[in-house]
């Protein structure tokens, strides 16, 4: 139990409040604990991942929640803006220590038309879109943009729901009568009324993402650029760093610079990114959406980065310098969705590093993840093989990893049946990075919902 005199005199923070109770809320409370902070939770909830690590208040003893705790965070984007707006208004009185991020953030990050608009006035490339409320301004944003385009609520929407494929002139009347209502706030998919977006698609070779965190004092350091691989829409794979993209990075990192400063941002936030090709031909990169949280893709950085992004969001929060982003060594990071995977298996694979979330098995759940970082960096694909095959839900990479597997063990019998000393059968990270720079190919650049998010 903690006592009185636990704490310097000094330290003026002692509980960090969290608005969510998942695995994110969970491993920020982690982080939080060897600096010698405590967390609470705002989680309806009781038994959710973040409970092993601190009380869970009901959304009902909000009151109990506000007192427990002397700052404020979250751990997901569509918390109530209410409730933020409480934890502000308190902040700006003194009587509490400040509620990061800001309100601003969350309002953005919750409006899929606000945040393009946000990328534009600063200067930050995104795929072409339009505002939508009208069937009759549909059809001129078909027009406008040229088909195919991708119809989404600006509000609202998940797992594929709240957007629509428009791929000819007769989709049109069907998206429209699909996605209207969300326009006078009748429907299901939005609570108050929000304009629809049309967005145009692109050709993109990869997706990837930059992480940072920001301090009170203005002070931004970055992560490595990482790459992204999802699976019906759910994030499976993020490679960190993401190979060949170096002459990227300062592109990503300047974006993700100029919205927090423009937020006056306090934590940690991910930037989602597409590489495509600017008008010379030149690799260039698109704004995709913002992540006012700590994030799914900076997983790795746990073991693979010298702070990790839990780390430097309790920093940021609770006032303290910001720690070192530099990778440590080249990591995979897999979610483990639905069902977990032979634990002894996986601990088996040299270099892996797992993490429960204590979740009910659930298609598609996002239950755990697994770090890979051998010592060896050319052993990564053959590691990755080995987790591939003792994953119960393979998340679409066994296709990938199945020559690999088949290689590394016709590599092992080779070794016990000769005396060769040196096999050459195993991939390099640099082979891995090729393959996940194919060819571009007409893909919707939104077809990635914000599912699974928790």
């Amino acid at each position: 139990m903690t006592t009185a005199n636990a704490y310097p005199v000094t330290q003026t923070i002692r509980t960090i409040g969290i608005l969510g109770g998942g695995q994110l809320g969970m491993m920020l409370a982690e982080a939080a604990m060897p600096l010698g902070y405590q967390c609470v939770f705002l989680e309806d909830n009781s038994e959710c991942p973040a409970s092993l690590y601190g009380h869970v208040f009901h959304s009902d003893q909000l009151e109990d929640f506000i007192a427990a705790a002397d700052v404020f965070t979250l751990e997901f984007e569509n918390t109530p803006t209410s409730t933020v707006e409480q934890l502000t208004a308190l902040s700006k009185s003194g009587s509490k220590q400040g509620m990061f991020p800001p309100l601003i953030a969350l309002d953005i990050a919750q409006d899929r038309l606000k945040e393009k608009q946000m990328f534009n006035t600063l200067d930050i490339a995104t795929v072409p879109f339009m505002e939508v409320n009208s069937e009759a301004e549909l059809k001129h944003a078909c027009k406008e943009l040229g088909l195919p385009i991708v119809l989404k609520t600006s509000r609202g929407g998940y797992d594929g729901k709240g957007q629509f494929v428009i791929k000819q002139d007769s989709d049109i009347k069907a998206a429209w009568l699909d996605l209207k209502d969300a326009v006078s706030g009748k429907g299901s998919l939005t609570p108050t009324p929000a304009p629809l977006i049309a967005e145009g698609f692109i050709n993109f070779s990869r997706e990837v993402s930059i992480i940072a965190a920001r301090a009170q004092n203005g002070q931004v350091r970055c992560y490595d650029l990482v790459e992204n691989h999802h699976h019906h829409g759910i994030l499976a794979k993020t490679q960190a760093p993401a190979v060949g993209t170096s002459h990227l990075f300062q592109q990503a990192k300047d974006a993700i610079t100029k919205v927090m400063n423009h937020l006056d941002y306090v934590g940690v936030m991910a930037l989602e990114l597409f590489v495509t090709k600017d008008a010379r031909g030149h690799n260039t990169i698109l704004a995709n959406e913002i992540a006012p949280r700590v994030h799914n893709s900076g997983h790795w950085s746990i073991e693979g980065a010298i702070t990790s992004q839990f780390e430097n969001h309790i920093r940021a929060v609770v006032n303290l310098p910001l720690g070192d982003t530099d990778n440590v060594h080249p990591a995979i990071m897999v979610n483990v969705l639905g069902q977990y995977p032979d634990i002894s298996a996986v601990l088996n694979i040299d270099g892996a590093h797992y993490h429960s979330y204590h979740k009910a098995e659930r298609d598609d759940r996002k239950i755990a993840h697994i770090t890979l970082m051998p010592n060896d960096v050319t052993d990564l694909e053959p590691a990755m093989a080995k987790l591939v095959a003792v994953l119960p839900n393979k998340v679409g990479l066994d296709k990938e990893y199945a020559s690999i597997d088949t290689q590394s063990n016709k590599a092992d019998v080779d070794v016990k049946d000769s005396t060769k000393s040196n096999v050459q059968n195993n991939a390099t990270a640099d082979d891995l990075g090729n393959k996940d720079s194919q060819t571009d190919s007409l893909t919707s650049p939104s077809s990635k919902s914000e599912k699974a998010k928790k």
